[in-house]
C-alpha cells in the first residue's frame, strides 16, 4: 500500500484545497498519471501518482482544505487484495533501552481519518462549483449566489478562480464609501517584542478594504523575514553599455531564430550565477546556529502580478543553463506566472532570488530578503548618463548606459566583506560583457 501525500507547494503555503478527483475509488492509475486537483493562493496545480496500482481509498472530498504533508489517498498494488489495506498508518518509533542502546522498533497506530470530517463546498442549484478561497472573497465583499452565477469563469469547467472574482469587483460599480464587512482576520504571530501597530483613524473621506489571501501572507513573510534577519543593504553603480549594445545588435535575429524576445534579466541571472560560483557563502540558508550551503544555484525571480501581488518562480539548477535557456526559463515562469499556471513545485525551492525593480523606471531599491535565503539582488533602471571613461590616452566624458545594483543580505552570516565583494563581482561581469558574444 502506498500514502499519496499532500505535496509541499512552495514557501508560506502551508495547505490546498481539493478542487476536483480525476479518479474515482476502485480505479486504475498509472504512476505520474494525474489524480486530482487542488488550488492554493497561488497556484493551481494536478497532483499525480506516486506509484501505479488501484485507487482504494480517497481520504478527502472535493473542497476541503487539506495540510502539508497529511495522506489524502491511499495506493494499492494490482495483486493486493482490498481486504489487506489498513485503516490506518503505522509510524515506526524506535525505543531506547535504559542502556541506550536502540531496542526492536516499536509499532504505533495513527488514525488516517482527515481532520476535516465536513467538506467545506459550495455549490449552485445548477451544480456549479466555488472554491473556498472564492466564497471567502465573496462572503467580505457581500456577493451573494445569484452574483457569482453571473460571472463568466476561466476555470476548469467554467469555475470562477480569484483572479475572475477580483476582476468583477474591480468593475462592479460601488458607493463613494462603503465599509468593510465585519469580518474578523486573525493577526499575524511576531515576537512579543515587536511594538504593536498605532490606531489609525478611518474618519473622513475614506474606502475600506480587506486584503486579499496571498496579500496577508505576503505581508507576514516580509514581517518574519525583518524580524529573522539583520538586513543591510550594499549598492553599485555599474557601467552596462556593452551589454545593452550587444542585446540591441542580437535581439531581432534572436527573435526570429528562437521566437523569444531576450530580454536583460537573463543576462542579469547569468551574472549571478557566476558571482555565486566565486562566493558559494552567498547561496547558503540559516538553521539556528547552522549555515547550510545550497550546493544547488536555483534563481528566484520576483514576478509582479495582475492583481497588484507578487510571486516568486525559481529556475532550477540555473547554472546549468547557457543564455538561450536561460531566456527560455525565463520568459516562460513568467508568462505562466501571470496566468496563474505556474505548478507548485516551480515557486519553491529557491536559493538567491532576483528582482528587477528597473521594469517600474525605479534606478534602486532595498528589498527584504526572501526566506529562508539569505541575499537578494535589485537591479535599476538602465539610463544614459554622462560618466569619466578611462583610456590610455587619459580621462574623458562620455555618454553611458549606467545602472545600480543593491544587495539586501543577511549580516547575520553575511558581513559586508563578502556581500560587498559579491555585489562588485555581480557588477564586474556585467561591465565586462563580452560585445562580440555569438549567441
Amino acid at each position: 500500500m502506498v500514502q499519496m501525500i499532500m505535496p509541499k507547494m512552495g514557501e508560506s503555503v502551508a495547505e490546498a484545497t481539493i478542487l476536483k478527483w480525476l479518479k474515482k475509488e476502485g480505479d486504475k492509475i498509472e504512476a505520474d498519471e494525474p489524480v486530482l486537483e487542488i488550488a492554493t493562493d497561488k497556484v493551481d496545480s494536478e497532483i499525480p501518482a506516486p506509484a501505479s496500482g488501484i485507487l482504494s481509498k480517497r481520504l478527502f472530498a472535493e473542497g476541503q482544505v487539506v495540510k502539508v504533508g497529511e495522506v489524502i489517498a491511499l495506493i494499492t498494488a494490482e495483486n493486493e487484495k482490498a481486504e489487506s489495506i489498513p485503516v490506518a498508518a503505522p509510524v515506526v518509533t524506535a525505543s531506547p533501552s535504559s542502556n541506550g542502546k536502540t531496542e526492536k522498533p516499536v509499532t504505533e497506530t495513527v488514525a488516517a481519518t482527515p481532520a476535516h470530517t465536513e467538506p467545506t463546498v459550495i455549490t449552485s442549484s445548477s451544480g456549479r462549483f466555488y472554491s473556498p478561497l472564492v466564497r471567502n472573497i465573496a462572503k467580505q465583499e457581500g456577493i451573494g449566489i445569484a452574483e457569482l452565477e453571473s460571472i463568466k469563469g476561466s476555470g476548469m469547467n467554467d469555475r470562477v478562480t480569484k483572479q475572475d472574482l477580483l476582476k468583477h469587483l474591480e468593475q462592479r460599480v460601488k458607493p463613494a464609501y462603503q465599509p468593510a464587512p465585519s469580518v474578523p482576520v486573525a493577526a499575524p504571530s511576531v515576537p512579543s517584542t515587536a511594538p504593536s501597530s498605532p490606531a489609525i483613524s478611518v474618519s473622513g473621506h475614506v474606502e475600506i478594504i480587506e486584503m486579499d489571501r496571498m496579500r496577508k501572507l505576503i505581508a507576514d513573510h516580509m514581517v518574519m523575514s525583518k524580524h529573522t534577519s539583520a538586513h543591510v543593504t550594499s549598492f553599485v553603480e555599474v557601467d552596462v553599455t556593452n551589454m545593452v549594445k550587444w542585446r540591441d545588435k542580437v535581439k531581432n535575429d534572436f527573435e526570429k531564430r528562437e521566437k523569444e524576445k531576450i530580454t536583460f534579466t537573463p543576462i542579469f541571472i547569468e551574472a549571478v550565477i557566476k558571482a555565486i560560483k566565486d562566493f558559494p557563502m552567498i547561496n547558503v540558508s540559516v538553521d539556528g546556529t547552522k549555515i547550510i550551503i545550497k550546493k544547488d544555484i536555483n534563481i528566484g525571480m520576483a514576478a509582479a502580478l495582475p492583481t497588484g501581488n507578487l510571486i516568486v518562480p525559481v529556475i532550477k539548477k540555473a547554472d546549468y543553463l547557457n543564455l538561450t535557456g536561460l531566456t527560455k526559463m525565463v520568459n516562460d515562469l513568467a508568462n505562466r506566472a501571470r496566468n496563474n499556471k505556474l505548478k507548485p513545485e516551480e515557486i519553491q525551492d529557491g536559493t538567491f532570488t532576483l528582482t528587477n525593480v528597473g521594469t517600474f523606471g525605479n534606478v534602486m531599491g532595498t528589498p527584504i530578503i526572501n526566506q529562508p535565503q539569505v541575499a537578494i539582488l535589485a537591479t535599476g533602471a538602465i539610463r544614459k548618463k554622462p560618466a569619466v571613461i578611462e583610456t590610455p590616452q587619459g580621462d574623458t566624458i562620455g555618454i553611458r548606459h549606467m545602472m545600480f545594483l543593491s544587495l539586501s543580505y543577511d549580516h547575520r552570516v553575511v558581513d559586508g566583506a563578502l556581500g560587498g565583494s559579491f555585489l562588485r563581482r555581480v557588477a564586474d561581469y556585467l561591465e565586462q560583457f563580452d560585445v562580440n558574444r555569438i549567441i
